[in-house]
């Protein structure tokens, strides 16, 4: 038996972010690893220039992601004032910035993921530097604020994470029940019009190499630039990742 840490993710609005070039910043259509690892660093209270303890982090768990609502995606033009890079002059917050003499505006497109929601199962590694136990803890009184992917993307609803023993990974997955009821009364009590977040015809599922997996066939395998090297330096490698999917039982 292996243990698994499993949790829901669900915001009105997520950004798992993608490679960005220029001005455009798109969106994987579920959460990445790098994701998934800075939210869990949030909850230990892990902070970003903390290199050795992001690494231990990095280096104590797989990821992985049953989609349970692929929500829609929505593109936000945006525009920033920021001030010309300086040698010596160094802003340490946005009010420095905006005091600043001189500014430049910067336009980018961006894209979010809207009422889209996923359960995450983390597997340890093989003498983890961190546990899952310790996880779980953190995600249930987190030490920093947690956020899908951005800042200004909340979540909604509480991620209830559960240590579950099982044999393999889809196993897990199945005691572990997908969201989707309690988002669509969740949405029909918010919009109080129309239909809540429907159910999925299907869940599509995504795990990397190494993981036990039996019951779910691998359709498509793909590179990921997910996996950290180096967080200032914001340097990240390619890892490969499997992706499966199950039409939803009703």
């Amino acid at each position: 038996m292996k243990e698994y840490l499993l949790f829901h993710l669900y915001g009105p609005m997520a950004a798992w972010g993608d490679t960005a070039v220029g001005e455009f910043r798109p969106s994987h259509n579920h959460p990445t690893r790098t994701a998934v690892l800075g939210l869990v660093a949030a909850a230990l209270g892990i902070r970003r220039h903390e290199e050795e303890r992001l690494q231990a982090l990095e280096q104590s768990c797989l990821v992985a992601v049953r989609l349970d609502a692929t929500g829609e995606v929505l593109r936000d033009y945006h525009t920033t004032q920021v001030p010309p890079e300086q040698r010596k002059v160094r802003h340490y917050t946005r009010r420095d910035e905006l005091n600043a003499s001189k500014l430049h505006t910067i336009l980018s497109q961006r894209d979010y993921l809207t009422d889209a929601a996923a359960t995450i199962a983390l597997s340890a590694t093989d003498d983890p530097p961190i546990r899952l136990q310790q996880m779980a803890e953190a995600l249930q009184r987190p030490a920093l604020p947690l956020y899908l992917g951005r800042k200004s993307c909340p979540l909604a609803l509480p991620l209830e994470p559960r240590l579950i023993k099982a044999n393999d990974l889809k196993t897990a997955f199945d005691a572990y029940p997908p969201v989707a009821e309690q988002l669509k009364k969740v949405t029909e009590d918010l919009h109080q019009y129309g239909q809540g977040i429907p159910a999925p015809e299907q869940f599509r599922y995504y795990w990397e190499e190494g993981e036990t997996t039996p019951g779910m066939k691998t359709e498509m395998i793909y590179p990921c630039r997910d996996r950290l090297r180096n967080r200032q330096r914001w340097q990240f490698d390619t890892r490969s990742e499997h992706y499966a999917a199950e039409i939803r039982e009703e």
